[in-house]
């Protein structure tokens, strides 16, 4: 279960990817950069999230 803490990583790639992709479909006047803001936002938000529960998870199996 080591690749599990390295999986929350994946997130902030694909957070990169769309804010660049935002960008550029911003640049070509596209009306859907929105929706690559949005996903970038969610896969940001998910970071942090999958992140406090690992710590979390790990503080719980240090404890036992």
């Amino acid at each position: 279960m080591g690749y599990l803490k390295y999986t929350q990583y994946v997130y902030i790639l694909f957070g990169v990817f769309f804010i660049y992709d935002g960008i550029t479909k911003l640049n070509e006047a596209n009306d859907k950069a929105t929706l690559s803001f949005i996903i970038a936002g969610l896969a940001i938000f998910m970071f942090f999230f999958r992140r406090k529960f690992a710590n979390r998870f790990d503080d719980r199996n240090k404890k036992q």
